[in-house]
């Protein structure tokens, strides 16, 4: 059983940045594909950006390419994700999600099995 729990959420005024942790503990993070999703009030979860277990593939939505960097410290047991240039629609609860490691990495939250119970990022204007 694998067990996540994020930290680093917060207010921040647009523009500014923010990073947030995901620590797991449980089984062997090394093999497992790591994910950033995020739900604001009255929408979806949606992907934000994963990594897989070795961290050489890292894909992004599009709302946030070039703006946020996920990455990963195996010995750790920890994924970050660095959000630059926030925006007031940034403004979610971010979740950290786990599965085992796969040949194509996922980006649908219902092919993670694991969570986080969420951090809030508030983006004001």
């Amino acid at each position: 059983q694998v067990q996540l729990v994020e930290s680093g959420g917060g207010l921040v005024q647009a523009g500014g940045s923010l990073r947030l942790s995901c620590a797991a503990s449980g089984g062997t993070f090394s093999s497992n594909d790591m994910g950033w999703f995020r739900q604001a009030p009255g929408k979806e979860r949606e992907f934000v950006a994963a990594i897989n277990w070795s961290g050489s593939i890292t894909p992004y939505a599009d709302s946030v390419k070039g703006r946020f960097t996920i990455s990963r410290d195996n010995a750790k047991n920890t994924v970050y994700l660095q959000m630059s240039s926030l925006r007031p629609d940034d403004t979610a609860v971010y979740y950290c999600a786990a599965r085992y490691r796969t040949i194509r990495i996922r980006t649908i939250p219902s092919d993670y099995n694991y969570w986080g119970q969420g951090t809030q990022v508030t983006v004001s204007s």
